[in-house]
């Protein structure tokens, strides 16, 4: 054992040891991203949302908006200067009630220097006040707004924020938000959570929503225009809100037949996922060209295009299903994404074996069959696609194989306690595919690494003696599913 000498300093030492602050470092800046592998300049550091307060006026004649953004955050250094990922004109900037100093750099960051330093730990609250018109406003070469006939809609992935407030753009960093947005008389402004109330004064209608749950700034989303709106609750009673653009057109019947499913939907997928984790949800469809759809947290985006050819059930479901996968529990770095995406793929392959429209096994062995090992979906490893493939249909597809393989490997048992145990463990957290992997060790008891490695990180197609350790099937040639042509029309055009 090592003894250390006590030396009592002398009282003019002892005075001087006293002044000195218990950090000796200077203030620094904090860094311009959070660190993400794929996206390096996205989220900030330094610091730690809690609530993002937004109080927005939006004209849709001129696609003008209008804002205050109060920031409600803890510094997690000593921190001189800080960032916000924003794309809009910024007019002022307040930290702690005092004008601040800011400059951008980049083309989506925000370089706020306080007028004096924030200590490490301290809470501290930054008000934003901009405007702009966001379908104008192009960074990386885009824009991620939406304009519509009558409105506007913000909802992208990975990035949508930039585009109508400040924030820290990066799933790291989750917290809840209120929405207060006024819009001319006879428009609305649909977001996440719940309505807690409207009004209207001198031709606006001021609309207020509220996320109590946290949130990710991706899944933060904003339709403003004129919609049809149903609402209904779950059998546990929670609100469900949908809404669905009036101009429509023929897509109208197809988009309400698959929407208006969503209470259903979301309580069956609570007996196999566990409780709901929020407090309301919904979709809403506008008028947008846009054929994707996006997991908006509590209210789900979709494309009119999605319901071109008819209902789509498929596809709510798959968007229902990241409330848990992507929503609750959310990415820790974006190569991560298949913790998002192959989950919610297969929920759907679930939903088809509980409609009688294929099991999850026949999909499995169809999906295993479609591709010829000279594909190029076999070249993506759906457990880190890279930023160019991070929507591939090889991490839905493929990503959806992973988990067949391993249900057939550890038993159903098993199985459905990882879904449930998993979304539990990390609700409103974050979590990485070797956290997954590590987990589902745990409860089967079993060593699974390579099972993985084989379905997730191989970028060649698993060859006939792994696929017959996964128990599939491919020599048979199987027939396709029923769900089959539902469940690709999801994933086109993400």
């Amino acid at each position: 054992m090592r003894h250390h000498r006590l030396i009592v300093p002398s009282a003019a030492a002892a005075c001087l040891l006293l002044a000195i602050p218990a950090s000796a470092a200077e203030p620094a800046p904090g860094a311009p991203g959070i660190g993400d592998s794929y996206y390096p300049s996205y989220g900030n550091g330094g610091y730690d949302v809690s609530h993002y307060d937004l109080r927005l006026k939006y004209q849709p004649k001129t696609d003008r908006l209008e804002g205050t953004a109060t920031i409600v955050a803890k510094a997690k250094q000593d921190l001189s200067r800080f960032n916000l990922d924003f794309a809009l004109d910024v007019r002022e900037v307040l930290v702690g009630g005092k004008k601040a100093a800011f400059t951008r750099t980049g083309d989506h960051e925000l370089e706020i220097t306080p007028s004096a330093a924030l200590d490490s730990g301290r809470p501290f609250t930054v008000v934003v006040r901009y405007s702009g018109t966001p379908s104008k406003v192009e960074a990386g070469g885009f824009t991620g707004w939406q304009r519509t006939p009558d409105g506007g809609v913000a909802a992208n992935e990975p990035e949508s924020a930039w585009w109508w407030f400040p924030s820290n753009d990066h799933p790291l960093d989750k917290a809840t938000y209120d929405v207060s947005v006024a819009v001319p008389d006879g428009t609305q402004a649909i977001s996440n959570g719940v309505l807690t109330s409207n009004s209207s004064q001198l031709g606006w209608t001021r609309y207020n929503w509220r996320s109590s749950k946290p949130q990710a700034t991706y899944l933060a989303t904003l339709a403003v225009g004129k919609f049809d709106i149903t609402t209904d609750t779950t059998a546990n009673g929670l609100p469900v809100l949908n809404a669905y653009s009036k101009d429509l057109g023929d897509t109208a019947g197809a988009a309400r037949a698959s929407i208006e499913r969503t209470a259903e939907i979301a309580d069956w997928e609570s007996t196999v996922f566990g409780p709901y984790p929020f407090e309301a949800l919904g979709g809403y469809v506008p008028n947008v060209s846009a054929g994707f759809a996006l997991e908006t947290q509590t209210r789900s985006f979709y494309g009119p295009k999605k319901f071109a050819k008819g209902s789509n059930v498929s596809v709510v479901v798959h968007e229902l299903a990241h409330q848990w996968f992507g929503d609750s529990v959310s990415v820790k770095d974006w190569r991560d994404i298949w913790i998002n995406e192959g989950f919610a793929s297969y929920a759907q392959w679930l939903w088809s074996e509980k409609e009688g429209e294929g099991t999850a096994q026949e999909l499995a062995d169809y999906t295993y069959d479609s591709y010829p090992a000279d594909d190029p979906f076999w070249k993506v490893e759906p457990g880190n696609p890279g930023a160019e493939n991070q929507f591939h249909e090889a991490v839905y597809d493929r990503g959806a194989l992973a988990l067949q393989a391993l249900r057939n490997r550890v038993g159903d048992k098993d199985f459905f306690a990882i879904l449930k145990g998993w979304t539990t463990k990390n609700r409103y957290g974050n979590a990485s595919v070797k956290d997954f992997v590590t987990y589902a060790e745990k409860v089967s008891g079993e060593p699974l690494a390579a099972l993985f490695d084989t379905w997730l990180f191989t970028p060649s197609k698993p060859g006939a003696t792994q696929a017959r350790a996964a128990e599939l099937s491919p020599a048979k040639a199987p027939v396709r599913p029923k769900s089959w042509q539902k469940i690709q029309a999801a994933h086109s055009e993400r």
